[in-house]
């Protein structure tokens, strides 16, 4: 997968995307990510990006014709790829597992990134097939909210994690939350790692592990079992679960 990002502060997506995981898929192959700097498409020549808005109001706009521009080089050096342009914006779907599985299927992904008041939204109508929010709040910029777009995507990609497994075991993946894990050492604190993980009885680990994300799932988002496939011995551990914490 190709992902290019259209940002102001390209540096300051480089940075990032470059180390830890994400880094070292870039450099097997597994994935390419590109911070492109909306200024390199300005006409004018102190490479300005933003003005006023029309009808008044606070603060300054990105302009419509640098970001197109920078758009329209990105698309035309990948014809062919099957592609989403998403915009980060607080008015957008917040993102959840769901969506970043969806767009992992595609071969290319544009976002752009924000700043000031917003943007001209005639750069949106002709450019961006979806908006997207990783929250209802607001922050200075769209590149940490396209950072963290890119990497939930990136990482569920053949290549890019170690082994698949580093992904589907955890939260989301299935609609439950993960359950806790431990290392070394045994004992900290005086609190002791369940016993159970010690075993080597691989059946009673995996069971442990089950009720543990149903129980994490139902005391901290409940509202995910409502989506969760869940067999019979499930819905049996849920109840016992309901019971106990009833009774608290």
């Amino acid at each position: 997968m190709r992902i290019d990002i259209l940002t102001l502060f390209p540096d300051m997506c480089n940075t990032v995307m470059q180390e830890s995981i994400i880094g070292r898929a870039q450099k097997s192959g597994a994935i390419t990510v590109c911070a492109r700097n909306i200024r390199d498409y300005s006409k004018d020549k102190h490479h300005k990006v933003d003005d006023t808005p029309y009808g008044g109001g606070r603060g300054m706009l990105m302009m419509a014709p640098p970001i197109y521009d920078c758009y329209a080089a990105i698309a035309a050096q990948t014809e062919g790829l099957r592609r989403r342009v998403i915009y980060m914006s607080p008015k957008g779907r917040v993102l959840n597992h769901e969506i970043a599985m969806e767009l992992s299927a595609y071969e290319h992904i544009i976002i752009l990134c924000g700043h000031y008041e917003g943007v001209d939204q005639r750069a949106l109508d002709l450019c961006i097939d979806r908006e997207i929010s990783i929250g209802d709040y607001v922050v200075t910029g769209g590149e940490l909210p396209a950072m963290i777009l890119a990497d939930a995507v990136s990482r569920m990609l053949p290549g890019v994690l170690a082994d698949e497994q580093g992904f589907i075991g955890e939260s989301h993946y299935s609609s439950l939350l993960e359950y806790p894990q431990y290392t070394k050492p045994a004992v900290w604190h005086e609190r002791e790692v369940p016993e159970v993980l010690s075993s080597g009885h691989h059946a009673k680990i995996e069971e442990w592990q089950r009720e543990q994300s149903l129980e994490r799932t139902f005391l901290r988002r409940p509202e995910l079992l409502e989506k969760t496939e869940l067999s019979e011995k499930d819905k049996k551990i849920l109840a016992k679960i309901k019971e106990k914490h009833s009774m608290k």
